[in-house]
């Protein structure tokens, strides 16, 4: 009697998958992708805490309005792509979660020149100030409390998506579509959360911007 293993690779071998593009190389994989999300998220972590004091001839926020735009076209991006695996349109499929990846690079630069360039801003803070008083914590209601558990998600969330974003690819990449599949399970509600609710918290502090 075959093995389940077995029995998956012949199925998905037998499927109209789209050629695998890397090396089987677990440990390499591995490797290379547990440093780069280290590395990623201890520069995130660093930058993210400090400001520039530079002098623009723009408006930074406009960085924070990039992020809302790019987090919207992926969450776009990711139901067109289950719409397609749906439909066993796999290279489409593939098509457009590669294009999801290339956003969130551009979301991360993005990301990091926001904070770099504009620093924090508080929610409900109206006068700017760095400091929520009594009557702007009266003005914000419970749409801060709101605000605050929607970020207490997504930060944690967005913190953690990266490795599993890589290895779901790299799966498919690498043609093992049976673990790809089972990641994918895992990675894909968590990105899709992590994309809505980045667009959500931006449409919440944004009038908080100076």
């Amino acid at each position: 009697m075959r093995k389940k293993g077995e029995q998956e690779r012949g199925e998905y071998a037998n499927a109209n998958y789209p050629l695998p593009v890397l090396p089987k190389n677990d440990r390499t994989a591995k490797r290379f992708i547990w440093v780069l999300s280290v590395i990623v998220f201890a520069a995130i972590a660093f930058l993210s805490q400090t400001k520039l004091n530079v002098h623009l001839n723009f408006d930074p926020h406009i960085f924070a309005t990039i992020n809302a735009c790019i987090n919207t076209v992926v969450s776009i991006l990711l139901l067109l792509a289950l719409w397609a695996v749906k439909g066993k349109r796999f290279t489409l499929h593939k098509n457009l979660m590669i294009a999801a990846i290339l956003l969130s690079i551009l979301f991360l630069l993005s990301y990091v020149a926001h904070h770099l360039l504009s620093g924090e801003t508080k929610f409900g803070d109206l006068n700017h100030d760095g400091i929520l008083g009594s009557d702007e914590k009266i003005l914000a209601g419970s749409r801060r409390y709101f605000y605050y558990a929607l970020l207490i998600t997504h930060i944690p969330l967005a913190a953690i998506i990266l490795p599993f974003i890589l290895f779901t690819a790299y799966r498919s990449l690498s043609g093992d579509y049976a673990q790809h599949k089972k990641l994918a399970r895992i990675t894909w509600p968590i990105w899709l959360y992590v994309a809505v609710s980045g667009v959500v918290i931006y449409w919440m502090i944004s009038p908080y911007y100076t």
